[in-house]
């Protein structure tokens, strides 16, 4: 399986653009009240997660209805819904994960999803894992190469330490490239890069770097 999307159930003006992906090689999860955002997208999950408190009692049926693996959770519990969801997403494998749904609205929302990809990012770091929304893409770097691809969705690029200062960054195909550099939390002297080539490379010995790229539509 290529990709996993989990999507929860933030505010759905939030939501990214789901169209591309093709279900023969995508699984959907729907987080509690995620699952009525893909089903009004038109995507019928593989699977619905959560206490599902968020969604009134004909949503629910409309969800037993639809949607063939239901795993329902006490309200009282450990782990959030979508930390739910990413375990079932996890199962099938996936290079990359994505989770959307997960910004906009209560901002303790949006941090501890910025938390959970970081998280999640150390323990499984042969998967990619990002956040995504309407307008921006955000993804938790480890140390090593890593490779860009030009996207026209997102004209912007941005880096920022995510805990430890990045060492030795080194960015090239960039609108504005840079060699050996150190990045400390707290600085942003590298928001608002933009793409110069069509694939452009990400470099760096140490430390952990969160990169957003964005656009302002």
């Amino acid at each position: 399986m290529k990709y996993a999307i989990v999507c929860a159930g933030g505010p759905k003006h939030e939501l990214a653009d789901l169209s591309g992906f093709h279900e023969k090689e995508t699984v959907f999860i729907g987080a509690d009240r995620g699952a009525i955002h893909l089903l009004e997208k038109g995507i019928t999950p593989n699977e619905a997660v959560g206490d599902f408190d968020s969604v009134s009692i004909e949503e629910y049926e409309q969800i037993k209805k639809t949607i063939k693996n239901i795993s329902e959770f006490n309200a009282e519990k450990d782990e959030t819904d979508t930390e739910l969801a990413i375990a079932r997403a996890l199962s099938y494998k996936p290079e990359n994960v994505l989770l959307t749904g997960v910004t906009g609205g209560r901002l303790d929302h949006s941090a501890s999803a910025l938390h959970l990809l970081y998280r999640l990012q150390i323990e499984y770091p042969d998967i990619s894992f990002s956040i995504i929304n309407r307008t921006n893409e955000m993804t938790i770097l480890l140390p090593t190469v890593h490779k860009l691809l030009h996207d026209q969705r997102y004209p912007f690029v941005s880096f920022f330490s995510f805990g430890l200062k990045v060492t030795d960054l080194t960015l090239t195909g960039f609108k504005y490239e840079t060699f050996n550099e150190t990045l400390e939390l707290g600085m942003t002297k590298f928001t608002s890069n933009e793409t110069a080539s069509h694939i452009c490379t990400i470099s760096f010995r140490g430390g952990i770097c969160l990169m957003v790229r964005s656009s302002d539509a």
